[in-house]
């Protein structure tokens, strides 16, 4: 059974019309005036309203305004039911929002079909809305990653952008390790310091790449620091929505375990080259590295501190400055300030 507010001064006119409402299958809480009445409103929660304009304490605008600004009334379905006629009234009344407007003498069908109406119209709205949301979990329950590529999508439709300057910290090693990142644009360094206090860079990630990986299971910090070394943008995921999305993605967590083996082979390499190659080779490799991180093509200039790829190639900064020298003369790269261009890629690639 629906509940009814009805808010009216005149007692003749508050009793017939509860009586009639209640002959019509309404259960109907009745007030004498607009300050009864609001205070009824709060208390009862109707289904709908119907007020008087003209009324003691309160008057029917005024109560609309007090139950319009309160959340647990304002969705309540409010008509006027006045003596006053005038056009100017009745819009006042709609400007306030009202849903209807009924004047006095009203016709008893007129003021059941009015009520009836706006039950019908709240009623449809809230089905929409769970429909909308019942339809919306179905979705998000049927959510199906089957490769790397639709967890990128997600991540980039879904996940926090950032942006940074050339230089700028992502995340310090020692902090809590709570999200996960993809470059959409960029190139990103994570580095450590060695008991020297000397940075050393421990990887390098370009565009569509994945980085920050912690434990999923144990509550570890960030092992390293993470900066841009252009101007870069970013995507951050919250680890825990990763986890979730992997726990109901088997397929995804395949494709994820082969990534992060092609990066332990990376690494492998270059661990080898900094052991084993010759100082012309590991800077000459890092160059290429870096190329390909930083720009993709070899013909293309790369900006790159001599820091960063002493770095990498794991040799002292003066004796990389003295190899890119010999690499210069020996016609294979250009370089100009802290600007260097490949000039003869397959040279470079057979350097030893």
């Amino acid at each position: 059974m629906k509940r009814v507010l009805f808010i009216e001064d005149d007692i003749v006119v508050r009793e017939n019309t509860a009586e009639l409402l209640e002959l019509s299958d309404y259960e109907v809480i009745t007030a004498a005036n607009g300050e009864i009445g609001a205070a009824a409103a709060k208390k009862h929660l109707p289904d709908i309203i119907i007020c008087d304009i003209m009324m003691p304490k309160l008057d029917g605008y005024e109560v609309l305004e007090i139950l319009s600004s309160d959340v647990t009334t304002k969705h309540i379905p409010f008509i006027f039911l006045s003596a006053k006629t005038e056009r100017k009234d009745v819009r006042k009344g709609m400007d306030l929002g009202a849903d209807d407007y009924l004047t006095k003498p009203f016709d008893e069908s007129e003021l059941i079909s009015a009520i009836e109406s706006r039950l019908a119209k709240v009623a449809i709205i809230k089905e929409n809305l769970n429909n909308k949301n019942t339809k919306k979990n179905k979705v998000d329950d049927e959510e199906d990653f089957k490769t790397l590529d639709h967890l990128k999508n997600y991540v980039i439709d879904n996940a926090e952008e950032l942006l940074y300057k050339p230089g700028e910290d992502i995340y310090h090693q020692g902090e809590n390790s709570n999200y996960i990142y993809l470059i959409y644009k960029g190139v990103v360094k994570t580095t450590k310091i060695d008991e020297q206090g000397k940075e050393l860079i421990t990887a390098l990630h370009k565009e569509d790449d994945f980085f920050g990986f912690t434990s999923f299971t144990q509550n570890q910090t960030y092992q390293e620091t993470a900066s841009s070394i252009e101007n870069t943008t970013v995507y951050r995921l919250l680890k825990q929505d990763l986890k979730n999305i992997l726990e109901k993605n088997h397929l995804i967590t395949l494709d994820l375990l082969d990534y992060f083996s092609d990066n332990v082979y990376e690494i492998k390499d270059q661990l080898l080259q900094m052991a084993y190659s010759s100082v012309r080779r590991k800077t000459a490799s890092t160059i290429i590295q870096f190329t390909e991180k930083v720009r993709n093509r070899p013909d293309n200039t790369i900006k790159i501190s001599r820091n960063d790829l002493a770095s990498v190639a794991g040799i002292a900064t003066e004796t990389l400055i003295r190899t890119l020298s010999g690499l210069k003369k020996d016609g294979i790269i250009d370089i100009e300030g802290r600007n260097i261009k490949i000039l003869d890629i397959e040279k470079l690639k057979k350097v030893f």
